[in-house]
């Protein structure tokens, strides 16, 4: 099979279910890792081969997603990446990747003369840790009602004196 993009539609079957039911049974029952051994088995009674940990868990995941009428594409991707592939990986435009790499955000490689290339590591590493810094930052952000004794006047107040200190704070900056 040729190693291109291909994408798989869901179908309406019992199949899908079954599946799904068997991997949610197995996990209640041992967890998300799996400490068994899953096989691949073909027609011959001694034809199988071990499923890997990452193939179930990637498994897992289209069955899910087919369950649940979404379709899934399998894009197969090298270990280097150019600056557009990682741009598509993070749903960010390509020059917000070069930013991120002039900036020394994010490590790049440059194997010939022209083209800096991204190593699918590091941009996952980078992907994980923008997203815990997304989420202290809601966190941060977030403010818990039930501890806010102020009434909603003296809040909306609180917000009008915030928005007009940015306001200042942007209207110095931009002189």
């Amino acid at each position: 099979m040729a190693m291109e993009q291909q994408t798989y539609l869901p179908e309406q079957s019992e199949q899908l279910a079954d599946v799904l039911s068997f991997l949610d049974a197995h996990e209640r029952v041992h967890g998300a890792r799996p400490a068994t051994r899953y096989l691949l088995v073909g027609a011959d009674e001694h034809d199988s081969v071990e499923v890997p940990a990452s193939i179930h868990r990637a498994l897992r995941q289209i069955v899910e997603a087919l369950q649940a009428g979404k379709a899934v594409t399998v894009v197969p991707q090298n270990k280097l990446l150019t600056t557009q592939q990682a741009a598509d990986l993070l749903g960010v435009s390509r020059p917000t990747v070069v930013k991120l790499i002039d900036d020394s955000v994010l490590p790049a490689e440059t194997p010939g003369k022209r083209r800096r290339m991204v190593k699918l590591d590091d941009l996952l590493r980078y992907r994980t840790q923008r997203r815990e810094q997304q989420y202290r930052a809601l966190l941060e952000t977030s403010v818990d009602y039930d501890d806010v004794e102020d009434s909603p006047e003296v809040m909306a107040e609180e917000f009008r004196r915030i928005r007009a200190e940015v306001a200042a704070k942007r209207s110095h900056h931009d002189r």
